[in-house]
């Protein structure tokens, strides 16, 4: 899939916790289950984690990951495409 079909969602959040990424994460998932974005990019690798294995529980999903270096600092892209039966 290409980059530009990506609807991408941007934040700059990040938390102490594992607990509270996952709550976070949780409603990051219901965005990409309602089609209204199928990427996420955060600064916070326990989003992307706790994303990633949300996103991976739907079968009908292929997650894909990515850690990108940003001068002193990664960032971490989560996305989906939709798997098909061939």
């Amino acid at each position: 899939m290409s980059s530009k079909l990506i609807r991408w969602k941007i934040e700059d959040i990040t938390f102490k916790t594992l607990r509270e990424s996952e709550v976070w994460a949780d409603s990051i998932a219901n965005e990409i289950y309602g089609e209204t974005i199928n990427g996420y990019i955060t600064p916070d690798y326990k989003i992307a984690y706790s994303l990633a294995f949300f996103l991976a529980s739907a079968s009908h999903f292929i997650v894909h990951t990515e850690k990108e270096a940003i001068k002193d600092s990664f960032i971490y892209k989560v996305w989906v495409t939709v798997a098909t039966n061939k």
